[in-house]
């Protein structure tokens, strides 16, 4: 098992990515501290420890990070799966509603980061990030969340080599349109569902969505032994769309 021994934190653990990755990291042996919005998780094993709350408040980030300290000790592995995306046009987005991309998707990594690298153990650690191909491409109607995950992606790179003495990785998962239930009942919400799908699709070079464990994969690869000498890197797990 690639993560026997291990304690990992996944946040946004709810659903979609978060809750593949909570599969994989299970079945790879991990002890897990999970946070979400939702006030309860049925997806918790009695193993698991599951804290709600909102990852933009730091009294409730440094509240986590405290028991994950009377819980576990130390954490080893921590993965940033949190966000939030609102699409506008650049000048019909209200104030607030931008602050809230920022905060949800840059802000909170920052916040979660800061609390719990002096939680890793002496030997090091792994941060991985879940960004999105929008970080790395523009796309109209999506430019502040493109500007949160492309702050995040640099985070990423800032603290990769500022925690490398400390053999602290880090590293970001930049997945593709993935069939998560928020996607896909986006997809359903269309006039005509199936064109909606194909249009989309037909935008990526290998013609299809990414499932959740297609991501979760990368997501595994950056938090085991295997990528042990990868720090400030981007995995594309987006069929290609970064590509062109």
């Amino acid at each position: 098992m690639r993560l026997k021994n291990v304690t990992a934190l996944v946040t946004g653990a709810s659903s979609g990515i978060g809750e593949a990755v909570t599969s994989h990291f299970r079945r790879e042996g991990a002890r897990l501290l999970l946070t979400g919005r939702k006030e309860r998780l049925d997806t918790v094993r009695p193993d698991d420890l599951y804290v709600p709350g909102d990852l933009n408040d730091e009294a409730f980030v440094e509240d986590l990070a405290n028991q994950a300290a009377e819980s576990f000790g130390t954490v080893d592995v921590v993965v940033l799966n949190h966000g939030l995306q609102a699409s506008s046009p650049l000048t019909d987005m209200p104030y607030d509603d931008a602050k809230s991309v920022l905060d949800s998707n840059l802000l909170s990594a920052f916040l979660v980061m800061k609390h719990f690298a002096p939680l890793m153990p002496p030997e090091g650690g792994s941060f991985v990030c879940v960004g999105s191909r929008l970080g790395m491409v523009g796309k109209p109607g999506e430019v502040l969340y493109s500007a949160a995950k492309g702050g995040l992606i640099m985070l990423a790179k800032g603290a990769a080599i500022e925690w490398a003495q400390r053999n602290i990785r880090v590293n970001v998962v930049a997945p593709g349109l993935t069939a998560t239930p928020t996607i896909e009942a986006a997809i359903l919400r269309s006039p005509d569902p199936e064109a909606y799908r194909r249009e989309r699709e037909t935008q990526i070079p290998l013609q299809r969505l990414a499932t959740p464990e297609e991501v979760a994969d990368a997501i595994l690869f950056f938090a085991s032994s295997e990528s042990s000498y990868i720090t400030g890197a981007v995995l594309p797990v987006d069929g290609g769309y970064t590509a062109f």
